[in-house]
């Protein structure tokens, strides 16, 4: 379920965000390794989870004692609040490995490992 609301959100997101796109050269890009490319991606990574993370937190219906599985609508939800954050980071891994490859790890990739990740972050307790 998580998947396809997903997908069809980024698809409302390619049409409706128009995101300025650094001046880099494109073809720097491709001189980098993978690993210097991820690691330029990792920033980017962080901060769309980071802002998923505050708005699942945030939502009233989030509770301390959620299952993990009951967390995938308020990812899903969340997604709206940081699509520019998101787009960004998918922009970013489309001029780093090509046209499309931003999607495709968003719902890949990404998405395989968000529901955890925002479990986990969520119910850190507060130092």
């Amino acid at each position: 379920m998580i998947l396809e609301s997903l997908f069809g959100l980024s698809l409302v997101m390619n049409v409706s965000l128009d995101i300025a796109t650094p001046s880099a050269n494109p073809a720097a890009w491709m001189q980098l390794s993978v690993r210097q490319k991820n690691a330029a991606l990792l920033p980017l990574v962080r901060r769309a989870t980071d802002c998923i993370v505050r708005q699942v937190s945030a939502d009233p219906r989030y509770a301390a004692d959620m299952r993990p599985e009951e967390f995938n609508d308020l990812i899903v939800d969340s997604i709206a609040a940081c699509a520019r954050i998101v787009r960004a980071m998918i922009d970013a891994h489309d001029r780093m490995y090509g046209d499309g490859s931003g999607e495709a790890f968003l719902l890949g990739p990404y998405l395989d490992v968000l529901p955890a990740a925002v479990v986990k972050q969520v119910r850190v307790p507060a130092r």
